[in-house]
């Protein structure tokens, strides 16, 4: 019976632990994000990022988000994709714009493990505004703004970080309102 006990202890521990996991990251999209699953593991399950996972996989970076990382990914909304030009995502998502598509996702893709506190930091530290170099080649500008991280793309555009710190087993997402565009 002792035995029984400490099994049945050790499960209920397990369980709780398990969840103190679970709830430590946000509901992103209406699904529950696992600091245990990778970057695209989790994102097919949020209904706010249908349209990002989409275009991962017309683009071919699949394996790639899975990988070890680690990667920093600002993962705009399906609206913020809607908010583009009419026809630019269908445009994006041809295999004839491939190149195109990768680029513009890519930049919104860091190689580090860049928690909020960790950009708020670099922020405070660079006078307000600090550099940010992703690996599509694009140069974002953090600041700043309403206790919020704010992004600018090489075109003036500007997101808005609505959800930071989602932890992934590679990574992090950071949910974004717009979408962060190169200059082409």
């Amino acid at each position: 019976m002792r035995k029984f006990a400490s099994i049945l202890a050790a499960g209920v521990f397990a369980v709780t632990i398990g969840s103190a996991f679970a709830a430590e990251n946000p509901m992103v999209g209406g699904a529950p994000m696992y600091a245990d699953k990778n970057i695209v593991e989790n994102a097919v399950n949020s209904k706010d990022h249908t349209t990002l996972v989409a275009a991962v996989k017309a683009a071919g970076l699949v394996e790639t988000l899975q990988g070890a990382g680690p990667f920093t990914v600002f993962a705009p909304v399906n609206a913020a994709f809607d908010a583009l030009p009419a026809g630019t995502v269908d445009t994006l998502l041809k295999p004839e714009n491939k190149d195109q598509l990768t680029k513009v996702l890519t930049c919104h893709v860091v190689a580090a493990n860049a928690m909020s506190d960790a950009i708020g930091k670099m922020i405070a530290d660079d006078g307000g505004t600090h550099p940010v170099k992703t690996v599509g080649g694009c140069t974002l500008q953090a600041k700043m703004a309403d206790g919020k991280i704010t992004l600018t793309d090489e075109n003036g555009g500007v997101a808005t970080v609505t959800i930071a710190d989602v932890k992934q087993s590679n990574g992090v997402i950071h949910v974004i309102d717009k979408v962060l565009l190169p200059k082409m």
